[in-house]
This record gives C-alpha cells, structure tokens and sequence, in this order.
C-alpha cells in the first residue's frame, strides 16, 4: 500500500553512491533512501519559471516601496544603472521576500549535500568504535492494535542502525487485534534486544509506556512511536552527543515529517534549549532521550497526561537538571509518520493532548511557585504571569531630535493605551532645533511622570540612553524608539512580568511595520553577516516556522526600539556601548553581553507595537555615515565572530541570508559535523 515503485537505472544514476555500493536500487531506497529523503524516481517538481518571478515580483514591489509610482521609478532605476542582469537580480529577491517561511530549496535535494548516507555507514562504524562510551539505550515503544507494516518499518528502522548496543521495550496494550499480537511474539523470538510485555487490560499510552520502560536495562531511554521512523544513522549521532557531552541527562534532535508514499517534508530544525519556547510548545520531542536514572526518578509517565505525557515528563525532568545538561544535536534524526490521525498531521485530531498540555505545564509552574496561568492558543501555549500587586516604576528612555508628529504620536499612544499603572517618561532631547518641538518638551516638563534632558552633543544612540539611565527612578528601563506606537494596552505589563522573572535579561516585544508586516520577531544573530530580525517582513497575523513568531521565546537578541530590563542588569553590564557601537548593532552587543552575565533574553509577542523604523534619523547613505557604520559592523563581527557563528536559538541548518527560518543552501553544516566554525561561516 505505502510502496514506492523504484526507478532503478536512474536512481543509480542519479546516486552513484550506490551504485558503488552494490546494493540494489529497490533495497538501498527501502532500508537507506526514503530516511534519507532520497527520491526513487525522477521529481515532478521544477523551480519557479521566469514569468512565475516576474508577475509575482511585480505585484508584490508596491508593497515593499510604498506604492504603484515608487516601485515604479525603484525598477526603472535598478534597471538603467544595473541592466538586465541587476533587474533580474531585484525581481529575484522581490519574489522570494513575497513567499517568507516558504522552504524554496528543494528538501531532498538538500538532504543529499547535508546528510550522512549509505556510502558513509562503515565510516560510521569505524568512528563509533573508537568512542569511549558506548552504553545501551532502551527505545520505550507502546502498541495498540498498530499497522503492522508501519510497525515493520519502525522496527526495521532501528535495526538498519550502525550502532547495535540497543534495547526495543515495547509494551502491547492488550491490543484487539491478535495478529497484533502475534507479529510481536515473533519480532521477539528472532532478536533477543527485542522485549515485549503483553498488558493484559488496556491503560493507554502513559501506563503502557510505563510498562514498557520497566523492562528496560539500558543507561538511556528513548521515545519511540509505533508508526514512525528513525533515520538510519539517529544512533550514530547520539552516541556522539553522548560522547562530546558525558554529564547530559536529556538529548532531543531535530525531526521532519514523511508521507503515506515515504517522501520526507516539513523539517524542523530546532533552537538550543529555549526554555520559554518549551512552556510554549513541545519542542523536546522527537527525537528524546532522558537517562533511566532520572526517569525512575520522576516516576516516569503520570497518568491523566495522555496526548502530552511527553510535554510532562520532561517538564519534571528539567526540574531537576542543568540547562547545560539538556543536549541539542541539529540534525534530524527522527520521520513522523502523516496520516489520518497522527498529531504529525495536525492538532485537531487529538484536542484532548492541548487540554493535557495546558495541565501539565500548569502543574509545571505551580512546582516552580510561578503565579501564572496557561491556555492553549491554537498555534500554542502561552504562559500569562501575574504581576506583583505593587508594580515597579519603569523609566521609559525616548531620545529624539525634532520629529514632533512622531514623538507626539508615540507618547500620546502611551498616555492613552498602556494599562501599566506605574511608569515616567524621559525624552532625552539630542540637539532640537524645531521651534514647534522644543514648545512640546517645554510643555512635558512641566507634566507629571515626564523628564526633559537636554544633550547637544552629536547623535550617539548609546550615549543618550546612558545619560538617561542615570536620571532615571525606575526599578524597570524600557528603552523606547521615538517612532513606536503601542497597539496592545498591556504591551508594557507583558514585558515587565518577563523582566520581573528570575533569570530573565532583555525582553523584546513584536514590533509592526504601519502596512501590518513584521519588523521584529527577535533578533538572529549572524543573518547577513551580524543580525538581522527574524521572520522580517511576514504578515503580522503569519505565525511563521513552527509557530515561533507568534509565542514566547527564548532569543540571542531583541531591539532597542522597544526593550524592557531590570536597571540593575543594565548596569551590571555597564550600559550601552558609547565607544565602539554609537548608533548600529549596540543592543545586539547589549544583549550579548546580557546572556554571557547567565540571563535569558526573552521575545513576546503578546506585548505588540507599531514602528515607523528610524524615520527621524534616515538612511546610512551619506560618506560619513557609512564609515561608521562599516566600523561598527567590523568591530561586531571581531568581538563577537564565534556567537555569530551559532546562534544558539536559531540552527545551523538554517538560512543565514535572510530571516526566514528557510533552509541554508548548500548546507552551513558539514554532514560530519555538530557546529559551524566561525571560518566557515566566513566562507559561506
């Protein structure tokens, strides 16, 4: 029923690789190459044709510049002073910043160039023989009247391994159907590592799990569903972390999706451990592992959890470890299987595990002593906390020069919409000369919750915010560019509640351009050389890969347009930098230097603001301005060349010539390799 027939002279053909193997194309595709998203036969798929780019570039340029006449002269510009080559080259781009989040390399095709394949198993072998530690690892997989074929597969993928030191614990939850039953007894007469438990009364998947992991022996326990896949070197690589990381207790990779047909799709590559996107989705599973130690140790699954028993388990889990201890590997080592009614497909066809998922982090929260309520979005969870009865004064920091319209419409946006009962304002004043201006902060300074500070010296971002710093009351800063205008009334107590939370550093806010696109979603670092933000430009309303522009979140980054911390981090970390990052790139720095004092950077999208984006200071277009900010963009990419490397809450598989969550073409990643090196990154 799920077989693909296989075209073998051009398989072959296609993947000399095996040819040289002297493996069959039929059997190399049904143990290596569908896992490895190998194509049996010739795609039907093709690129964009050029009308495709033409006619979308040119009903989409409007957008993008302003309007039908400045799309207009911006083409007719490009293609004077650049030619055909240069105008196809700006239609190319206006195309693909239509389609954001959209995956436009090919998958498969990337899977060739970025992952290990059957030419490279010996080599696996040979390495995994060398590693030091080698212990057993228990995959826990519970059945109930399963599709056998499927569970064919899913056992067949475990087997095809390089690595042998394996146990599979599987517990048969009194299932229905006795040939169920009957394939499982004959799966364990012919290979020892296999154990099976017949449950002689059905209790679902949380106590079936239970049962099955009682029969396992191994140092580690693996969580494996019935009708999904590994990928054939999924033990390779974690031998690897196991080896690179010995005091680790959790491991999770990155996973994909594969049809009925067996075509892989819908890769996620996954953040480092990002606490705050866990509470917000189940990030962790698959594929996860956690030592048998510390599941005995948590008492393994809880029933009345069923449909996010995973959520919970490891929610009691990190309880009790490190975050150094909870081990990422950017590869994708695990295929869910997409039918009728896998949660692979989607959430609706199990509502019940967002109920569980609510309860279990709820729960979560209560152990913690955090007062917080949860509910489930749709998209995901979000976390409400609670303020404190007496809110803390927060100083909001609002340099200008001239700009009256929008320095107007951003504090009269504030003093009219923002529910935060206990806040000053302090517009710092960088050299006004507009007669109709200076009347304004006259008139604020005779107001109450605002400061006027005056400073003629030349603009210096940094500068502006430091000297107001040391005018301010507040426990709380909130920097504030003087082009924001707040959209949501409780922007600011969302942000405060994560800056009141322990551990927490910066915390940023989602920021709209006025068309209702995104212009901040948080920030990545190592995006077109230093950063850029993510999910830059989406509709407002998209929420963009795996959901991540629309819950809270842990980034290396976000802007100063409209950033929230504790004065007391602020000083700690001696402020903005003056010296060497007067206008670009200083709250990247800043909150690099945040993370590296052990706080947390947190996004939210619930805290949501418009940005009329440096409309008062203009474009870096004039000689001077240009020379600073290459100084600026030199002096990030010396200090800071290793953390630009690895954005440890984006990944290294993806884009990093445009926020888009895309795929990096051809792979940053060697297939070999954990990391980008920052000479790599270099030569990308």
């Amino acid at each position: 029923m799920f077989k693909r027939r296989v075209d073998a002279d051009w398989y072959l053909s296609q993947y000399p690789d095996v040819a040289n193997s002297g493996i069959s194309a039929e059997e190399h595709y049904k143990v290596f190459g569908k896992a490895e998203g190998r194509l049996p036969r010739p795609p039907r798929t093709t690129p964009p044709s050029k009308l495709e780019i033409l006619l979308v570039a040119l009903s989409s340029a409007p957008r993008f510049y302003g309007g039908i006449l400045p799309a207009t002269r911006f083409l007719l510009g490009n293609l004077k002073h650049h030619g055909i080559q240069g105008f196809k080259g700006v239609l190319a781009e206006i195309y693909y910043r239509s389609r954001p989040n959209q995956i436009n390399v090919d998958y498969s095709s990337w899977i060739a160039l970025g992952e290990l394949n059957a030419a490279d198993y010996s080599a696996a072998k040979r390495r995994l023989e060398g590693l030091a530690l080698q212990p057993c690892i228990s995959f826990v997989l519970p059945t109930y009247n399963s599709s056998i074929p499927w569970l064919k597969e899913a056992i067949d993928s475990l087997k095809a391994q390089p690595y042998q030191n394996w146990e599979l614990c599987i517990a048969d939850d009194a299932s229905t159907h006795r040939e169920v039953r009957d394939f499982l007894a004959q799966q364990q007469s012919q290979d020892s590592r296999i154990k099976v438990v017949f449950r002689e009364k059905n209790g679902h998947i949380s106590e079936s799990s239970n049962s099955a992991a009682e029969i396992a022996s191994g140092d580690w326990i693996a969580l494996f569903d019935h009708d999904d896949l590994l990928h054939p070197f999924a033990l390779y690589w974690i031998l690897q972390a196991i080896n690179n990381n010995p005091d680790a207790q959790l491991i999770y990779s990155d996973e994909d999706k594969i049809d009925e047909q067996g075509n892989r799709h819908s890769p996620y590559f996954k953040p480092d451990w990002n606490y705050d996107l866990f509470l917000s989705q189940n990030c962790f599973s698959h594929l996860g592992l956690i030592r048998r130690s510390l599941f005995e140790k948590i008492h393994g699954f809880r029933k009345g959890y069923e449909g996010s028993q995973d959520h919970d388990l490891i929610l009691r889990a990190i309880e009790l470890v490190e975050p150094t201890q909870i081990i990422h590997i950017p590869k994708v080592l695990y295929h869910w299987r997409v039918h009728a009614d896998s949660t692979a497909k989607s959430t609706d066809s199990k509502p019940y595990a967002a109920i569980a998922g609510e309860k279990a982090i709820q729960d979560h929260l209560l152990r913690i002593n955090a007062k917080a309520q949860v509910s489930f979005e749709g998209y995901g969870y979000r976390v409400k906390y609670k303020l404190p009865d007496n809110p803390p004064l927060v100083s909001l920091i609002i340099p200008t020069r001239n700009g009256l319209q929008l320095i107007r419409q951003c504090i009269d946006s504030i003093q009219q919409k923002t529910t935060y009962p206990n806040y000053e304002i302090i517009v710092v004043d960088n050299g006004s000369d507009d007669p109709e201006a200076l009347t304004y902060f006259d008139t604020l300074k005779n107001t109450p919750r605002f400061k006027v500070i005056r400073d003629n010296r030349p603009f210096n971002y940094s500068q502006l915010n430091n000297l107001a710093v040391k005018h301010s009351d507040g426990e709380i800063i909130g920097l504030i560019n003087n082009d924001v205008e707040v959209i949501r009334p409780e922007w600011l107590n969302e942000m405060v509640v994560h800056a009141l939370r322990p551990g927490v550093g910066a915390v940023g806010a989602k920021l709209l351009f006025p068309d209702e696109r995104l212009q901040h979603g948080g920030v990545v670092l190592g995006i077109g050389g230093v950063a850029n933000h993510a999910h830059l430009f989406i509709r407002g309303t998209h929420h963009g890969y795996f959901a991540r522009a629309s819950v809270t979140q842990q980034f290396s980054a976000v802007t100063a347009a409209c950033l929230v911390i504790r004065k007391a981090i602020y000083q700690e970390v001696d402020g903005l930098d003056e010296q060497n990052l007067a206008v670009a790139f200083n709250d990247v720095d800043f909150c690099i230097r945040v993370t590296n004092k052990g706080y947390r950077n947190i996004w939210t999208p619930y805290a949501l603001l418009y940005h009329h984006e440096s409309a008062t200071r203009g474009a870096d277009i004039a000689p001077e301005k240009r020379e600073r900010f290459v100084r600026e963009v030199e002096y990030m990419m010396s200090t800071w060349k290793k953390e630009l490397a690895n954005d440890p809450f984006y990944n290294p598989n993806l884009n990093l010539n445009f926020p888009d969550f895309s795929l990096h073409s051809p792979p940053r990643l060697g297939k070999w390799e954990l990391s980008v090196s920052p000479q790599t990154q270099d030569a990308g």
